[in-house]
Parts: C-alpha cells; structure tokens; sequence
C-alpha cells in the first residue's frame, strides 16, 4: 500500500471494528476527500458515520468535541493543515482539556487527520507546517508518520486513544517517498520497508520512535517526509549516522533519543517547519539538558526557513541534500 491507502486502511478497520467511530470533514463522503483517503467508506458505512460537513473547520472540530463528550470517536479531517487555524479554539480550549476540566468524567477521543507540509506547489495556503503550534498544547497528541506501514498502525492506535490528537500526514509522501530531487526515488529501504501493510488490525504505539539506521558517528532527528531525504543523503555520503524517525512528537519517546545521542556524541534536528519556535527547537534544548556531557559538538538544526511558504521556491525551502549534507559535515568536523 501507498500511504493514502494504508490510511484508508486504518479508518476501515477502525469503523468495522468500533460502530463509534465516524468520520467527518469536507468533501470526505461521496466525493472520498480530495487526496481520496475516505474513499469508499461512505459507501460501506453509510451518510450517519461518514459525512460531509460545511467549510468550516471551527464547526468541524466543536461538532467533533461534541460528539466525543457524547461517546462517539469521530475523526475529522481539515483539509489542509493550513486551514486548521479557525479550529485552534475548539481543540487547545475544549478537546485538549476535556479530560481535565471534568476530573476525567469525559474524554475527549477524537483524531483530527490533516495533510500537511509542501510538495504539492500549493504555496503558502496549502503547504504549512503547523505542528510546533500543536506540540506546544497539554492534552494533545501529535503525531506524524513517515511510512505507510506507521501511518496505519498509528492511526489505528491514535483513533482507539482516548485523549484527542492531531494526526498529521506528509501529502509528500502520500504515493511514494522522494528526496530532494524530482525523479529519484529514495533509497531501497522505501521500498520494500513500511510499504508492506497488513489488510487487517494492528497498532503502532504512540510514544515510540523507530530507529530506521543505525550508525555510530552522529544521531539524526526526523519526522515524516524528512526521514526520507535525511536517509537519501546519508546513504549518497557515506556517512555512519543514526536515523531516528520521531513518529510521535508528543507522547516524545525521549529514551531511544538519549541512547542514540550518548552513543554518538553529536546530533543533527532536521524538519520542514520553520526554523524559529519549531518542534527542532525543543528538541536541541532537550538534547542539551540531558545529553550535554556526552555531546562532542553543538546540536545542530536544518529547518524550513524563517520566511511565508515560497510558491515557486517551494524545492529550495525544503531542507535538501545540499543543506543537511553542509550541516552534517560541519558537526562532524567539531
């Protein structure tokens, strides 16, 4: 399966296996939602447990909240993660502290999935990279896959979760991984690791990186699209680094980090977001408070750059081949 069919997948297995779940958003019914993850669930399940809703991400995700408190687990989608901004209200003040402000008497389940990042040339209104605004907020989960086997898993888990969370997918990677260039696929492991996916139930905890290369000279940190380039350009240089993909940036799985980087002694931080008050930040203060007698070098970052999404420039915003390999050959050097 491609990502786009494994999250399909995911939703199919959760809905056939829980009358409770229901999923919701725009265009997500008859139409099988613009990258066409809903595809063919309305049809199985019926209008009451997929349907479509009005453009209005603020009414998509109060209804949502509703619905949890309610005993339902609905899963919304925001079509692209751009747009989830008029929603923030319902999800950091309402789903985010349901659970705490009813001293646990109601949950809030929901999985909010949305597309998000560049590779479509969809320019400052399609491609954001939204989740430091997400990770900063108490109560809610954020998570991120970067492979179609973790996106089904993780969705299955993050739909059976009985705490709200918010369910990015690189739409970059949706038919298939690529690094920075056009017309190369990334390496082998894309290909035969991650894209076989089971057609029934399973789950990918939450809270758990994956360690997708091991190596010894450097640890490098990624999430979702990132993990790909980031495995592109170690394997084209030759270098021994370990790749962590994060999978889930909160719960954050803090003790493969640490191991990895007091193996290694250096550390690299590479996302698409932009640079200032992304989730490379926290996770370069976090390095350094736990890891800091065993670094050899600073903890570096290769983000997104500090300026509105790029339209045409969108390659050149991405952190590529060329940045991430200055980047590592520096740290290395310390």
């Amino acid at each position: 399966m491609n990502m786009i069919e494994a999250i399909n997948s995911a939703m199919d297995v959760a809905m056939e296996r829980d009358p409770m779940v229901t999923v919701l958003g725009e265009d997500v019914g008859y139409f099988g939602g613009v990258f066409r993850a809903t595809a063919g669930l309305q049809k199985k399940y019926g209008k009451t447990r997929v349907f479509d809703t009005p453009i209005t991400e603020c009414g998509i995700a109060g209804v949502a909240v509703g619905m949890a408190a309610y005993g339902l687990r609905p899963v919304p989608e925001i079509q692209f993660a751009d747009y989830i901004y008029p929603a923030l209200d319902q999800l950091v003040s309402e789903a985010a502290r349901l659970r705490y402000r009813s001293a646990g008497e109601f949950t809030a389940p929901i999985t909010v999935r949305s597309p998000f990042g560049g590779g479509i040339f969809g320019g400052q209104t399609h491609s954001q990279s939204p989740e430091g605004i997400f990770t900063h907020v108490s109560g809610l989960k954020t998570v991120i896959p970067s492979t179609p086997y973790d996106a089904k898993g993780l969705l299955i888990a993050a739909i059976e979760d009985n705490d709200p969370v918010i369910f990015f997918e690189p739409k970059r990677i949706y038919n298939g991984p690529f690094d920075g260039h056009y017309d190369r696929p990334i390496s082998p492991w894309s290909k035969h690791e991650g894209s076989e996916v089971p057609e029934g139930y399973y789950t990918v905890p939450l809270g758990k990186a994956a360690v997708r290369r091991e190596g010894g000279d450097v640890t490098i940190l990624a999430y979702g699209t990132m993990v790909h380039v980031v495995l592109g350009v170690v394997n084209d240089l030759g270098i021994d680094a370990e790749v962590i993909d994060l999978r889930t940036l909160l719960p954050l799985d803090i003790e493969t980090i640490d191991a990895s980087v007091m193996k290694t002694g250096r550390c690299v931080v590479v996302h698409e977001a932009t640079r200032t008050s992304g989730f490379g930040a926290e996770l370069a203060a976090l390095v350094q408070e736990r890891c800091f007698y065993h670094l050899e070098a600073p903890v570096a970052r290769v983000t997104g750059f500090d300026t509105p999404y790029p339209h045409s420039l969108e390659w050149a915003y991405f952190p590529g081949p060329v940045r991430i390999g200055k980047a590592l050959k520096r740290i290395l050097e310390d």
